[in-house]
């Protein structure tokens, strides 16, 4: 690994402070401070044009910021800190692949490194094996497919044994089959392929999977970070929570709070009961997420949520394995995702009656 004192898990790794960058007078990027804790797999979430893979190429030390510094082990660095190219690697989104061999593609950087021919042959062939294409090593790069290509950046990146792994929207460009084996492997590979990883990514799904830990970007800055469960759960702003998954009612009116319960009317007509507070008279908007929704047979409804509603189903979405519903009631419209066998036990269909329940801790709560 790169030099320096071990590093312990937790401990900062890199870290920047005050990064700026511009494009032809245009801000990309404006972060006040971001940190890579050693032992950990660090997801940067955002849509696209969010600054997330500027970000990175920051981070990364591939491109400099306007303002700010990047630290590396609490020590100021820049583009050509030989100590920061020596510990990191970087697999882009269109991985740059030379002309020859699969595995001369993934001994390029050994061979700068001058590390002996026998070093270099066990290398490539860890690598080639981490990332299970063993069998294409004496293979032309120009006949891979995409998802084989992602593969060899990323086992050329691996071989270096960087101490921070970076990793730009490395399933993006892929079809979905090639796509979810690739990221079935990642999930597998993230945990021993370096001491941290920064995954740039437009995908919830896959940050959460991966991620110990996470920053949604907006805008070129960080709106929120924290754990998986907690950008999950207690999505700090209305964007969070609509980028990750929750779907948004009407506005509504605070009309009551008790004791970290408050009550909202919308302009519908509906009433709901969420967790939180706000003063009375607020304006909000309430987002849910159709998970959370809970869908049954009026005579066998008996949940502990606070938010119940006798709904119809207005539609039926079959979604391979899962049915997205639109539930609608005379004040109120949901939308709630079931399996499929649950949607044939309960024998629903168009017109069905069905009761829809919320529970308070589910609704999330945003000033309008």
């Amino acid at each position: 690994m790169g030099g320096g004192k071990e590093a312990r898990r937790g401990d900062v790794l890199l870290s920047g402070e005050g990064l700026v960058r511009r494009y032809d007078d245009a801000t990309v990027v404006d972060v006040d401070s971001i940190e890579v804790r050693t032992g950990e797999v660090l997801a940067v979430l955002g849509p696209n044009g969010a600054g997330k893979s500027t970000l990175l190429r920051l981070l990364a030390a591939l491109e400099a910021p306007e303002d700010g510094r990047l630290l590396y082990r609490g020590r100021a660095v820049g583009r050509d800190d030989p100590e920061l190219r020596r510990t990191v690697a970087a697999v882009l989104q269109r991985p740059y692949l030379w002309r020859g061999t699969v595995a001369g593609n993934v001994e390029f950087a050994l061979k700068a490194r001058r590390l002996s021919a026998s070093e270099r042959r066990e290398r490539v062939r860890q690598a080639l094996q981490m990332v299970d294409i063993v069998d294409l090593a004496d293979v032309p790069v120009d006949t891979l497919s995409g998802g084989e290509a992602q593969r060899v950046a990323l086992a050329r990146a691996l071989a270096v044994e960087p101490e921070i792994l970076f990793l730009d929207e490395p399933t993006a460009d892929l079809d979905v089959s090639v796509r979810r084996r690739l990221l079935g492997d990642l999930e597998r590979i993230v945990r021993h392929a370096a001491p941290a990883i920064v995954l740039v990514t437009h995908d919830p799904g896959e940050a959460f999977a991966l991620a110990d830990r996470v920053v949604v970007m907006e805008g070129g800055r960080i709106v929120q970070a924290g754990t998986p469960a907690e950008i999950f759960e207690s999505p700090a702003t209305e964007f969070v929570a609509s980028f990750t998954g929750a779907e948004f009612m009407l506005n509504g009116t605070v009309s009551k709070v008790d004791e970290g319960t408050m009550t909202v009317r919308l302009e519908s007509g509906a009433s709901l009961e969420a967790a939180g507070s706000a003063e009375p008279g607020a304006r909000v908007r309430v987002g849910y997420r159709p998970e959370d929704v809970v869908v049954s047979l009026p005579q066998s409804s008996s949940t502990s949520a606070r938010n119940r509603f006798d709904t119809t189903v207005a539609h039926l979405h079959p979604r391979g394995g899962l049915v997205r519903l639109r539930l609608e009631a005379d004040s109120l419209s949901l939308e709630a995702v079931i399996t499929r066998h649950a949607m044939e036990e309960l024998g629903l269909q168009v017109g069905t009656s069905v009761v829809a329940q919320v529970k308070a801790t589910a609704l999330h709560v945003f000033p309008a």
